[in-house]
């Protein structure tokens, strides 16, 4: 099926582009509270699933062993833009369970966020693996990996047992079988399998269920921290800093997922063409479309879902805006 529109770029008076998608909130017994367009067809999560890579971590009893505080689940589940304190986290995580640097296999890149590239090129430093954006989620997975007892050596790959439980949580919670899934391997290097946004919503509504405890310590700890799963000047970050009672995670390629744990909510949502603006108006307004916020939070809601089309002089030349 052709999705429908969920974002529009207005430049002027007319508009200049069109951004299409779809989305899916459900409960966590798997009724469908709102959708729309193509929620059937499998497609890839990317990193809008951390939580479910870092469940468990927590399930098993590894976070408790190790002493890891909220902030370093937080950073366990982020994409974060590598400034100083990501780093600083991403640090201690390795050291309480005996890890270093040299263990990851998430590959190097500067980083994500523009003032922390500058300031690491103003040091005449070089990136390391730690200043990837998934070098928390990676950070998790070592500490996994020596909680089990196992050689850190391949832990990403799909045969690897850290793998093959975060395989078996994705399996429990979306009511899927990640055996017969399309399976790809991410920027990180970890497998990413292919489900419908549905079932993605499913899993986020099971992971805010008052009976997950492993969940709620996940949704907690981001939540109270969210700088960690993000950065100072990123959508995830701001949201929830504006809606507290909000999860939400994005993923490579204009993926949305999250959760509304006092409404017992989960969704997902997919920008066709992978366009992350598109994808942020799109993702407020599909939570605006629900009756389970308050007056305040409902402002901040529109304030995601729309705004002003600047130039680099700073002259209002459009506007961006959710269109369903």
């Amino acid at each position: 099926m052709t999705n429908p529109v969920l974002a529009e770029i207005i430049r002027g008076q007319i508009i200049e582009s069109r951004h299409r998608g779809a989305f899916a909130v459900v409960d966590s017994a798997g009724k469908i509270a709102l959708a729309l367009g193509d929620v059937e067809t499998p497609i890839y999560p990317r990193s809008a699933i951390k939580a479910f890579q870092c469940l468990p971590l927590i399930e098993s009893g590894a976070a408790g062993r190790f002493g890891f505080t909220e902030e370093e689940i937080a950073l366990c589940c982020s994409s974060h833009d590598g400034e100083a304190d990501h780093v600083r986290v991403a640090k201690s995580i390795l050291a309480k369970a005996g890890n270093d640097e040299s263990q990851y296999e998430c590959g190097t890149h500067w980083p994500t966020g523009e003032a922390a590239r500058f300031d690491l090129v103003r040091a005449g430093e070089k990136p390391r693996a730690i200043h990837n954006n998934c070098s928390g989620k990676h950070a998790g997975m070592l500490a996994f990996a020596k909680y089990l007892g196992v050689a850190s050596e391949g832990y990403v790959r799909a045969e690897h047992p850290v793998q093959q439980a975060i395989a078996e949580t994705l399996n429990r919670f979306c009511d899927i079988d990640v055996a017969g899934a399309p399976c790809g391997i991410d920027g990180c290097s970890v497998p990413t399998w292919a489900y419908p946004l549905k079932n993605m919503a499913l899993g986020f509504a099971r992971l805010a269920s008052s009976d997950c405890q492993a969940g709620n310590h996940i949704i907690t700890s981001v939540r109270n921290h969210p700088f960690m799963v993000a950065g100072s000047a990123r959508y995830d970050t701001k949201i929830m800093r504006a809606v507290p009672r909000l999860f939400i995670k994005l993923g490579a390629e204009g993926i949305f997922c999250g959760c509304i744990p006092h409404a017992g909510l989960g969704f997902a949502l997919k920008c066709d063409d992978g366009t992350y603006r598109a994808a942020e108006l799109a993702a407020a307004q599909m939570l605006l479309k629900l009756d389970v916020w308050t007056a305040d939070e409902r402002v901040a809601l529109a304030g995601f879902a729309q705004n002003s089309l600047k130039n680099w002089s700073k002259l209002e030349v459009g506007l961006q805006r959710a269109s369903f």
